[in-house]
């Protein structure tokens, strides 16, 4: 397992080089084998928060899940805008937004910024997260597991740039395991992210991406996946 976060580290490594190379010249294309999942332009791909447990329970009334659905875009999506260079803006006032589609075993780059005391995360298969967050206020730094309750947490070290400044998650998810680099910092090495809706079940194969709403502004640039 050793060999497989070194082999890591150095694929890491490689990709971010090639994928400072590609932003440079456009904000929306993505490196080689990814896509991506916010096109700089529009919220196409994307839709307002309806929870894994509701949407479970609705996916035998698809009627109703459509209009539950309907209903958290109408109230979600005007809080998040696109701004000028490709920039998701959310204003804090409405809900976290999520993936149409729902994705097994991935890596995902994504920008991300915050303001002092910001807090957000990252969703994995509609579960919380891997955390974002002011280290002003919480030391250990962005990155972690938050919600884990059997497995590690924290993330290895803070990694976080100074508040204002852009910090790039890169996120590998296999099986129930996970690895974060935060701005080429491995701080999450080949641990178990935990089911926070079911705590006696493991994570869901699949499920969507979400940014998380947590009543601050935040934003958002160059998310890109690739399906593993």
């Amino acid at each position: 397992m050793k060999r497989f976060s070194f082999m890591l580290l150095l694929a890491a490594a490689g990709i971010a080089i090639s994928r400072m190379a590609v932003i440079s010249a456009t904000e929306v294309t993505p490196p080689k084998g990814f896509v991506a999942l916010f096109n700089g332009k529009d919220l196409t791909g994307w839709q307002g928060l309806v929870e894994l447990p509701t949407r479970m329970k609705l996916l035998a009334d698809p009627a109703q899940l459509a209009a539950v659905q309907k209903e958290a875009n109408e109230k979600y999506l005007p809080h998040w805008t696109v701004r000028e260079g490709g920039v998701l803006h959310y204003d804090g006032k409405g809900n976290s937004l999520q993936t149409v589609k729902d994705y097994g075993d991935f890596e995902l780059w994504v920008d991300w910024k915050i303001g002092p005391h910001g807090d957000s995360g990252i969703y994995l298969r509609g579960n919380p997260q891997v955390q974002i967050w002011d280290p002003a206020d919480w030391p250990e730094g962005s990155g972690g597991l938050y919600n884990n309750q059997k497995n590690p947490s924290k993330p290895l070290k803070c990694a976080d740039r100074p508040i204002g400044e852009w910090n790039t998650f890169h996120i590998i998810m296999k099986g129930e395991k996970v690895w974060v680099y935060l701005n080429s910092t491995l701080v999450v090495d080949n641990v178990t992210m935990e089911n926070f809706w079911e705590r006696d079940k493991p994570i869901p194969e699949k499920g969507p991406i979400e940014l998380q709403h947590h009543g601050n502004p935040l934003e958002f640039r160059n998310i890109f996946i690739k399906e593993l």
